[in-house]
């Protein structure tokens, strides 16, 4: 199957060099061809260019050809951090917020991650697998095409693997690309001390998770009132024993020492960072780990944004992400996670993009495939309405933009 699109107001996020991520002065790289064409062969780019130049070539057959009308085109979001198999809403927390209770007192009370638990294992498979299903669809219809999703909300071996099969089946059947990440250490389920929890994890959950095959990756909640730094390490450690590779919830509420276990066990990313001390961007620095913003948590639980720009400003990438849940931040709207990026993160337009693409593929491990528009790459890509320039897209920060959304070549929208 042969796909054309042309007459592309502007090209966007063009890589040359198949650069795996941005770092530093590099995350304003965003390559860019005007007036422009692109052709979609068997599900991946194969070649792209000017209109001046199609208008050179030979006339080669295509199975369709799509007239951008002066759109542009972009590579769809990466969204590295979800949370998006949950049972049900917790609008009523969000009130406690308004009323000024902080996430920690909800947490006490027995809101939070162990509300959610409680509905989710009330919760049918196939009940879980519709509703996480429908909200992939919402971020598909927004331009993403690859999304990690956490386990978590069920806090037990059963419930936990509940989750996972419902990731697996959703990535079996349907267009976007999903990574799993298994994080039973989300906290500490109900009826177990914390030493207790600790242990179910390490000897039971990960080793039934590894036999299974049912995680990419493993992830540990790293902060204040948490798991702590050596919990953290053992957990990986007994994940890595299974192939899990470590991705790590970290410096969210404290500056708790995650950053340094997570570069420590070459973990894949290390996500949150809001109360990061300024000491962890050395630790960052030369490392192969992502530091991903999310900066919607801090936009809707009135925290401290992440120290974006300090990272970027010592040559640092960083790559941004939803946190799509169903406590902190229900929302996927990754459009809108780049307005944050820039008006609250302080990162320029360019920057905030490579943040959401390539730099966000990274974070997931999938920027050889997806992230950038590159021969060779995997097809997925937004064309937009006619826009006037890149920068109107995080600036008209609630403005529609996409006119059809392109998954391994195929028109979803």
């Amino acid at each position: 199957m042969r796909t054309r699109i042309v007459n592309i107001k502007r090209l966007v996020g063009v890589d040359t060099h198949h650069k795996l991520r941005l770092q530093g002065k590099e995350m304003m790289e965003l390559g860019q061809v005007e007036n422009a064409w692109l052709l979609v062969e068997d599900g991946h780019i194969a070649a792209w260019g000017t209109m001046e130049e199609l208008g050179l070539l030979p006339p080669a057959p295509v199975d369709e050809e799509v007239d951008a009308g002066g759109g542009m085109v972009l590579p769809c979001w990466c969204d590295p951090h979800t949370h998006i198999v949950y049972a049900g809403s917790r609008e009523g927390e969000f009130v406690d917020k308004i009323q000024g209770l902080s996430y920690a007192e909800i947490a006490r009370r027995g809101g939070g991650i162990l509300n959610s638990a409680d509905r989710l294992h009330a919760t049918s498979e196939e009940e879980l697998y519709r509703q996480a299903t429908e909200r992939a669809w919402e971020m598909i219809a927004k331009g993403t095409g690859c999304i990690e999703i956490k386990s978590g909300y069920g806090l037990n071996t059963a419930d936990e693997l509940k989750m996972l099969r419902v990731i697996r089946r959703m990535k079996e059947s349907l267009p976007v690309r999903i990574v799993s990440t298994f994080l039973g250490a989300h906290a500490v389920g109900r009826g177990y001390s914390q030493p207790e929890y600790v242990d179910l994890v390490i000897r039971e959950m990960i080793p039934e998770v590894g036999r299974q095959g049912l995680a990419d990756y493993i992830d540990v909640f790293c902060d204040k009132g948490f798991f702590t730094p050596e919990e953290t390490a053992h957990m990986l450690e007994a994940g890595a024993k299974w192939g899990l590779m470590p991705k790590i919830h970290a410096d969210e509420l404290a500056s708790s020492g995650g950053v340094v276990v997570g570069v420590a066990h070459h973990a894949r990313s290390v996500d949150h960072l809001e109360c990061m001390a300024d000491a962890q961007i050395e630790t960052l620095r030369g490392s192969d780990t992502m530091p991903t913003l999310l900066p919607g948590t801090s936009f809707f639980l009135n925290m401290p944004f992440g120290p974006a720009r300090r990272m970027v400003d010592a040559g640092l990438g960083v790559a941004v992400a939803s946190d799509y849940n169903p406590g902190s931040t229900p929302s996927g709207d990754m459009k809108f996670v780049v307005s944050l990026a820039c008006i609250k993160l302080r990162l320029l337009p360019a920057e905030a993009l490579n943040a959401a693409t390539l730099n966000a593929a990274y974070a997931m491990g999938l920027s050889q495939e997806y992230g950038s528009i590159a021969v060779g790459k995997v097809a997925n890509f937004f064309l937009t309405k006619p826009i006037p320039s890149v920068d109107f897209i995080p600036y008209a920060y609630t403005t529609p933009i996409i006119r059809q959304v392109f998954l391994r070549g195929k028109a979803w929208k």
